[in-house]
C-alpha cells in the first residue's frame, strides 16, 4: 500500500486504543483516515475475534470505502470488509469490518445494546453532525459505561472542534494528521450572483472548462438546482467530449456510483452535486471546484409540528471540504461564488442537525432504549427541550408511546422498521390486510423520496400512486417500487417472529388512500370551512393552491404543507370521507357533551358535538345537559357580564350600596365582603344555590335579589344594618325621608329646607361615623344648598338662602330663627 499521511500518526491511535480507551482523530482531507484506519485496527490483539463498525453519514460514501479497503485487501466487498446501507448490504461470516451508515447502528445498538462481537466503534465524518450519528454516540456512550467496558469508540473528522469530542468521551486523547492535499488557487466572486443561480454557476463552469483541465464538481443547494443548472449548460452549449452527471441522495446507487466513476480517455465531465459530495468522497478526475456557497437543511418548527427545506449559507468548514475536492489528485482551481469580505462573515461549522431537526424518531429509539429523559444519556448537544416535547405529543398521537411515555407494542415495532414513527404507524396499522400493507408501504415509498410528477400542480396523493402502478422502467419509479417491496418484506418478517404470521395475507374490506394516511397524520387531517380553507385538526389552518380537485372534498389527509405564516399551503394531500373518520380512525374520534356561555345569545348553550381534535365531525342540541355544569356556565357569563347583569332594581341596588357602607364603617371584620369582586369570586356559594333551572341572563329576572342578597347576613347583622345604615330618616317635621346610598362614601338625604328647622346638628349614620350629605330643597323640590355641616348653614348661610326664597315663596314660613322655628312639611306650621 502507498504512504498516506495517516499512516504517521497510526502507531499514536493504536496505542491508546490498546489501553482500551477512546479516541479522537482529527485528520485533515486527503490524509487517509476512512480507508487506512479500519484496516489497521484489524490486526490488533483486542480485536479477539469482534467486529469494528464505521458509520458513515451517507450511503453512496459507506459503499465506496468498503469497496476501496476490499479491494486493497485483494477481496470484493461482502467478505472481510463489508457494508451495509439502505436497500443494500454486503457482509459475510468472514466480515471483520463493517460499514455502516448512522441509522443501522441504531438498529443494532436496540436489538443488542451490549453490542456482543463489536469490538469498536467508529464515526467518521462526525463533523457533520448528523440526528443518528449524534444518537449512535450518546447509545454507544451509555453502552460501553454500563455493559461494555471493553468497547472501543473512535470519533474522526477533518473540521471538528475537538475538545469538546473529547471530553464526552471521558478525556479521550485527541490525534492530530495532516491531509495530503494539492494547492487549490482560490478564486472569489469570479462570477458573482447578483441574479439566478444557475446562469452564474454555469458560467463559472464554462469558464473552469475552457480556462482549466480535467472535470469540474460543482456544488448546488438542491435537486431542482441541479437540474436547472444541467439544462442552461445543455443550452449554452458544453464543449465537444463533455457530459453532465447529477449526484444527490435521492439517485439510485448505481447513479451515484457512476458520478464518480473516472471518464473514459478523451472524455470529461461536470459532476452537479448536493453536499453530499462534500466527503468521503472522491471524485475520480476532479480538478475545478465551482461552489454556489450554499446549502440546503431541513428545520422543524415545534410551533407548527411541520418539517421544512431551508437553504442557508454554508459554514467556513463546509466551504474548506468542498474547496479541498479540487485538490485531491493533482493542483486545482476553486471558484467561490462570494466575496472574500462575504467569506469572513460565514460561520464557523454548520449548525448540529439535533437542533432543527423532527425529533419523533430520535424520541422514539429513546424511549425503546428505556429513557424517558434525554439528559440521562451524554450528549455533545442535547436535544432541544420544545421541540423534544412535540415529539412525545406526536408519538403518544399515533400511538407508538402510552400516556406514560412508554412505547407501546406498536411503538416497538414501528421502531424496528427504521422508518419516521409517522409512516410505521400507517404500515403497522395496514398489517392485517395484504393489500393495505402493499398501499400503506407505496405510500410509504413516495412520501420518502421526491415527487414523482415533479412540477405537477395536482396534489392529490392518488395520482401518484396511480402513475406508480402504471409506470414502465423509469428508474424512479422502479426505486420507489423497490423500497415499498423491501418495507412489505421487512414487515412480514416482523409479523412472522413475533407470532402475526398470516396476519398481513388475506384481504378485507375495501381501504381508500385517506383512511390509511390519516394513521400518519391524525393531526393533519382537515376540515373544509365555509370560505374554503381548512382547518386541521391540530388547529392550524391550511389552503389548496387554487383550481385543486381535491377543493370538493369535505375532508382531506394533509401529508405535506408548507411552514408560511398563519395558514400553510397544502403540497400533497388525500380525501377521506367523513364515515371513514368515524368507523376507521373511530379512536381519534371523541363524543364530547358540551355545556358553554354563548356571549352572543347571553345564554348558556349545551350541545352534543362528535369532535377529531380541533374538528367538529357532527353537532346537535343536548337535551338533558347536567343542571350542575349549566348553572356554572351560568355564573361564568355573570361574570363576564358583571353584577350590573343582575337583576337588582332599586331595592337589591340600595341594599347592596347600604351593605357596603356598613362593610367599611362598622369596624367589623365579620361583616360580609360584598365588594363586586368578592361577590363575583364567591357567586358559587351565595348566588348558585337560586339559578338552577335557569339559562339565560333574561331568565334571571326570576330571581329576588333582595332576599338573596339579605341571605348573606346573619339576623343580628340584618338588624344592625336596619338600625345603623337606615333606608329612611324621620326629620324634625315627622316626615319619613329615604336616604339615597348610590355613593355610598356620601349618602344623600335630600329634604326641603324647611322640614329641618329646629335642628342643629347635622343627622349621621354608622354609629354617627359618616354625616349624610344634605341636599337642601326649595318649596319646589330644586337643591338650594348642599351641605354636611347643617350648623354652619344656620348660622352663615341661611338668611341669604331665607331672603331668596322668601322673595319667590312668599306665602311660606321663613322665620328669622331657624333654631327655635317649628319644622313643617306644609307652606306653614299648624297653628
Amino acid at each position: 500500500m502507498k504512504a498516506l499521511p495517516i499512516d504517521e500518526v497510526l502507531p499514536a491511535l493504536l496505542a491508546a486504543l490498546d489501553k482500551g480507551g477512546n479516541a479522537v482523530l482529527v485528520a485533515e482531507p486527503g490524509a487517509g483516515k476512512t480507508t487506512r484506519v479500519p484496516l489497521a485496527l484489524m490486526e490488533q490483539k483486542w480485536l479477539a475475534g469482534g467486529k469494528i463498525i464505521m458509520l458513515e453519514p451517507r450511503r453512496l460514501a459507506a459503499r465506496s470505502a468498503a469497496a476501496y479497503m476490499a479491494e486493497t485487501l485483494g477481496e470484493k466487498a461482502g467478505e472481510r470488509i463489508g457494508y451495509r446501507v439502505r436497500m443494500d448490504a454486503k457482509a459475510g461470516p468472514r466480515t471483520v469490518v463493517e460499514v455502516v451508515t448512522e441509522g443501522v447502528l441504531t438498529r443494532m445498538l436496540q436489538a443488542d445494546p451490549a453490542l456482543e462481537g463489536v469490538a469498536a466503534i467508529l464515526f467518521d465524518e462526525f463533523h457533520e453532525r448528523h440526528l443518528h450519528g449524534d444518537l449512535g454516540l450518546a447509545l454507544s456512550l451509555q453502552a460501553q459505561s454500563l455493559l461494555r467496558e471493553d468497547l472501543r469508540i473512535v470519533v474522526m473528522s477533518a473540521t471538528l472542534d475537538a475538545a469538546p469530542v473529547a471530553a464526552l468521551l471521558g478525556g479521550a486523547p485527541v490525534i492530530h494528521s495532516k491531509g495530503r492535499a494539492f494547492p487549490v488557487d482560490t478564486r472569489y466572486a469570479a462570477l458573482r450572483r447578483n441574479g439566478p443561480l444557475e446562469p452564474a454557476v454555469g458560467k463559472a463552469v464554462l469558464e473552469a472548462l475552457r480556462e482549466e483541465p480535467g472535470d469540474v464538481l460543482v456544488f448546488l443547494p438542491g435537486v431542482a438546482e441541479i437540474r436547472r443548472t444541467a439544462r442552461w449548460l445543455a443550452e449554452a452549449g458544453l464543449p465537444p467530449g463533455v457530459r453532465t452527471a447529477e449526484l444527490h441522495g435521492s439517485l439510485p446507487l448505481e447513479a451515484q456510483s457512476l458520478a464518480i466513476a473516472p471518464c473514459a480517455a478523451g472524455e470529461r465531465k461536470v459532476v452537479l452535486a448536493t453536499s453530499i459530495a462534500e466527503s468521503s468522497l472522491t471524485v475520480e478526475g476532479v480538478r475545478v471546484v465551482v461552489d454556489s456557497g450554499l446549502m440546503r437543511v431541513p428545520r422543524f418548527s415545534p410551533r407548527t409540528g411541520l418539517s421544512r427545506l431551508e437553504t442557508v449559507q454554508v459554514s467556513k468548514a463546509s466551504a474548506d471540504q468542498r474547496r479541498g475536492r479540487a485538490g485531491r489528485l493533482a493542483p486545482g482551481v476553486c471558484y467561490r461564488l462570494w466575496t472574500e469580505a462575504e467569506h469572513a462573515h460565514l460561520p464557523e461549522q454548520g449548525k448540529p442537525e439535533i437542533m432543527d431537526a423532527d425529533l419523533a424518531s430520535l424520541a422514539l429509539e429513546l424511549a425503546v432504549w428505556g429513557v424517558k429523559d434525554p439528559l440521562e444519556l451524554n450528549w455533545l448537544t442535547p436535544p432541544p427541550e420544545a421541540a423534544f416535547e412535540g415529539a412525545l405529543t406526536l408519538l403518544q398521537s399515533i400511538h407508538a408511546l402510552d400516556a406514560a411515555g412508554k412505547p407501546t407494542v406498536s411503538g416497538e415495532r414501528i421502531a424496528r422498521l427504521g422508518l419516521h414513527p409517522r409512516l410505521g404507524a400507517m404500515l403497522w396499522a395496514a398489517r392485517s390486510d395484504g393489500a393495505k400493507l402493499r398501499l400503506a408501504c407505496e405510500l410509504a415509498a413516495l412520501l420518502s423520496e421526491r415527487d414523482m410528477l415533479g412540477s405537477q400542480h395536482n396534489v392529490d396523493l392518488q395520482l401518484r400512486v396511480d402513475a406508480l402502478r402504471s409506470a414502465g422502467r423509469e428508474a424512479a419509479a422502479q426505486r420507489v417500487k423497490a423500497q415499498a417491496e423491501q418495507w412489505q418484506r421487512m414487515l412480514e418478517a416482523t409479523l412472522r417472529e413475533d407470532g402475526f404470521a398470516g396476519e398481513a395475507a388475506g384481504g378485507g374490506r375495501e381501504v381508500t388512500l385517506g383512511a390509511l394516511l390519516a394513521r400518519a397524520y391524525p393531526d393533519r387531517i382537515a376540515q373544509r370551512r365555509p370560505d374554503g380553507r381548512y382547518l386541521l385538526a391540530n388547529g392550524r389552518g391550511a389552503v389548496l393552491p387554487e383550481q385543486q380537485p381535491l377543493s370538493r372534498f369535505a375532508y382531506l389527509v394533509v401529508c405535506e404543507l408548507d411552514d408560511a405564516g398563519s395558514e400553510g399551503r397544502i403540497r400533497l394531500a388525500a380525501a377521506i370521507e367523513k364515515s371513514e373518520l368515524e368507523n376507521e380512525l373511530s379512536e381519534y374520534v371523541t363524543k364530547e357533551e358540551a355545556v358553554e356561555w354563548d356571549p352572543a345569545a347571553a345564554a348558556v348553550r349545551a350541545r352534543r358535538r362528535l369532535r377529531l381534535g380541533a374538528l367538529t365531525l357532527s353537532e346537535g342540541p343536548l337535551e338533558r345537559p347536567d343542571p350542575e355544569l349549566v348553572a356554572d356556565q351560568l355564573l361564568q357569563g355573570i361574570r363576564q357580564k358583571g353584577i350590573e347583569s343582575l337583576p337588582l332594581g332599586k331595592s337589591g341596588a340600595g341594599l347592596l350600596a347600604r351593605m357596603r357602607l356598613m362593610q367599611r364603617h362598622s369596624g367589623d371584620s365579620e361583616w360580609p365582603d360584598v365588594s363586586e369582586e368578592a361577590l363575583l369570586d364567591t357567586m358559587e356559594q351565595w348566588l348558585k344555590p337560586h339559578v338552577y333551572g335557569l339559562k339565560s341572563l333574561s331568565d334571571l329576572s326570576r330571581l329576588q335579589m333582595t332576599g338573596i342578597l339579605t341571605g348573606l347576613m346573619s339576623w343580628k347583622q340584618s338588624q344592625e344594618l336596619d338600625e345603623q345604615v337606615p333606608t329612611h330618616i324621620v326629620v324634625p317635621s315627622g316626615s319619613r325621608i329615604p336616604i339615597d346610598y348610590s355613593d355610598p362614601e356620601s349618602p344623600v338625604l335630600a329634604v326641603r329646607l324647611q322640614e329641618m328647622f329646629g335642628l342643629k346638628k347635622t343627622p349621621s349614620i354608622a354609629r354617627g361615623r359618616l354625616p349624610l350629605t344634605l341636599h337642601l330643597l326649595s318649596p319646589s323640590q330644586r337643591p338650594v344648598q348642599v351641605t354636611r355641616d347643617l350648623a354652619s348653614f344656620w348660622e352663615h348661610a341661611y338668611f341669604d338662602v331665607k331672603k331668596d326664597l322668601k322673595g319667590r315663596y312668599p306665602k311660606h314660613y321663613w322665620p328669622d330663627n331657624p333654631y327655635e322655628a317649628t319644622a313643617t312639611n306644609r307652606a306653614k306650621p299648624r297653628s
